[in-house]
């Protein structure tokens, strides 16, 4: 009896590890990765900066108020920290970190972690410290390429962010608020992220703990490789919310050569505001699906207008690269020296062209947007896309620079979901990739009659200096 029982037994255990074998791992947790080694490697590798305004007084905590709770918590319950001296709220210095990337003392940072010092201090992990000179600093992409005066030291490994998987486990090691060579850890959150006012950095979103003070600090792979520069954080709080952005270290280097070699990055520009191809927009104009940049405006003179590109073009490919939605064309045209020609394809009208563009040189820019200004009167009955009209009064056309077009009185329904608002300007009715200009209340009416039951509508529409495409979808 026992016997057979035996054998039944296992009889049920090859069972079960044949579907193992079938249907994938047993449902069994597994060993979390060991960070020790890497940071045995690595740590000697990063430093501390500590970066001062010209005659300035050193401040408290990084990053935290005289009346926030964490501040007295520094100050009381940890007495081998610094002492804390009343804070200058106009000499603040900033404390981030770095990495060391040549063994003659280059290395890398944010650059708002060193933005108008007038002192740089560079804190080795064997404690020794540098003075450090500023070799260079990009904003647009918060790189800075630092020096200090030493020899054999330990440098990172690089890594290929383009490698990295979602999912991957990465960590950081910085100075948050001053505490050094901190350790922390998580994973790949996502890859390729824009942030507002980023459009230059494919930003790597992981869920590892940055807190004030890990500016500027690596962000490595489980290889020990170094994948990204930690930059910033999203919170609403001021502190650590599961949303860390680091920049991906191939960018970095790249932005770090260029400051080696002239002191600053020349960056590529051909004058046209662009937006995201949604999946209206994309029937709208004909396309198969929604890619590549949708141009809203073209800026006159400027090497777009030199190169033929219009006001509806889409372009699908810049410089022998693939536009898979807006947020690339930033990066693909800065990353070309000015005075380059490119090759360029574009959609248009239905047809793909190949156009030919010399790239120009990109400068700051202030932004020149104004509100619209609101209307007074009665509103009057929307159409079935939520859209009621008027005709603009001179002062209108004045402010908003308008040759023709309608102003919107009043958007709901379908208009209010494409956030159309009460002011906009529209400039024109697009149908199968080709423009209408809009003459005047009753044109656009005859328009939209003629559009007869078809349930998508794109129009070009002006809110201030740059018009934008948008498409709006009839309820049934």
């Amino acid at each position: 009896m026992r016997r057979g029982w035996m054998s039944a037994r296992r009889a049920l255990v090859g069972l079960c590890l044949s579907a193992v074998m079938l249907f994938g791992e047993p449902a069994v947790a597994r060993e979390l990765p060991d960070f020790t080694h890497l940071v045995e490697r690595q740590g000697q590798t990063v430093v501390n900066i500590n970066a001062s305004p010209a005659r300035g007084r050193e401040g408290g905590v990084p990053g935290l108020d005289e009346d926030d709770p964490m501040f007295d918590f520094f100050r009381r319950m940890i007495p081998r920290h610094p002492p804390i001296p009343p804070r200058n709220r106009e000499n603040d210095r900033a404390m981030g970190s770095g990495f060391i990337v040549s063994s003659d003392g280059y290395i890398l940072t944010n650059a708002h972690v060193v933005d108008r010092a007038g002192e740089i201090v560079v804190s080795l992990a064997d404690k020794r410290e540098f003075g450090a000179r500023l070799v260079g600093a990009d904003k647009r992409t918060d790189v800075a390429v630092i020096k200090i005066e030493a020899k054999d030291l330990p440098t990172v490994r690089l890594g290929d962010p383009s490698q990295l998987k979602v999912g991957e486990w990465v960590a950081a090691i910085g100075s948050p608020f001053g505490f050094e060579q901190t350790v922390t850890a998580g994973i790949v959150s996502a890859k390729g992220r824009s942030l507002p006012e980023e459009t230059l950095v494919p930003f790597i979103q992981t869920d590892v703990a940055i807190n004030p003070g890990n500016s500027g600090g690596p962000l490595f792979n489980l290889k020990g490789e170094v994948v990204g520069i930690n930059s910033q954080i999203y919170s609403r709080t001021g502190g650590f919310m599961g949303l860390s952005f680091a920049i991906p270290i191939d960018v970095a280097m790249d932005v770090q050569s260029r400051l080696r070699q002239d002191g600053k990055v020349q960056r590529g520009r051909i004058g046209v505001a662009i937006q995201e191809v949604t999946r209206e927009l994309a029937e709208g104009f004909g396309l198969g699906r929604a890619e590549g940049a949708l141009v809203s405006s073209v800026e006159p003179a400027s090497p777009a207008d030199q190169a033929g590109l219009r006001q509806g073009d889409v372009i699908l490919r810049f410089d022998g690269r693939g536009v898979g939605n807006s947020v690339e064309l930033p990066r693909l045209v800065g990353a070309v020296r000015p005075g380059t020609r490119v090759a360029m394809q574009v959609w248009r009208r239905r047809d793909v062209q190949d156009l030919s563009i010399q790239v120009g040189e990109l400068k700051e820019e202030n932004d020149a947007t104004k509100p619209s200004p609101r209307l007074a009167g009665k509103s009057l009955v929307p159409n079935r896309f939520g859209l009621a009209v008027v005709e603009p009064s001179g002062e209108q056309r004045r402010q908003l620079n308008l040759e023709s077009g309608v102003i919107v009185d009043l958007a709901q329904g379908p208009a209010a979901r494409a956030e159309m608002r009460r002011g906009d300007a529209i400039l024109a009715f697009v149908a199968g990739g080709q423009q209408t200009p809009i003459r005047s209340v009753a044109h656009f009416h005859q328009l939209i009659t003629a559009h007869g039951k078809a349930r998508l509508l794109t129009l070009l529409v002006s809110r201030g200096p740059l018009p934008n495409f948008v498409s709006l979808r009839a309820d049934d």
